[in-house]
């Protein structure tokens, strides 16, 4: 009878150790796919601040040139 009760034992920490291992794999992929969405963001992140950098730089040069233009305007007298 011990034999019998010590193998339903043993059987049931099979299991328990199969569901275990099961659970660690999964946490492994998941730990896998939120690193990967992390750097995802960072890069879209990135992304936003280049592109910010570069409608700041648009908006610099636009600037210039209504500022010249109205120079232009003003010289030739052509003020609304």
């Amino acid at each position: 009878m011990t034999d019998a009760v010590e193998n339903l034992i043993l059987e049931h920490l099979k299991r328990f150790q199969v569901g275990q291992d099961n659970i660690n794999r999964k946490l492994d992929e998941l730990i896998r796919r939120t690193g990967n969405l992390e750097a995802g963001q960072a890069s879209i992140i990135q992304h936003l601040g280049h592109l910010a950098a570069a409608d700041a730089s648009q908006q610099l040069t636009a600037d210039g040139l209504n500022e010249r233009l109205e120079r232009i305007e003003r010289r030739l007298e052509l003020n609304g």
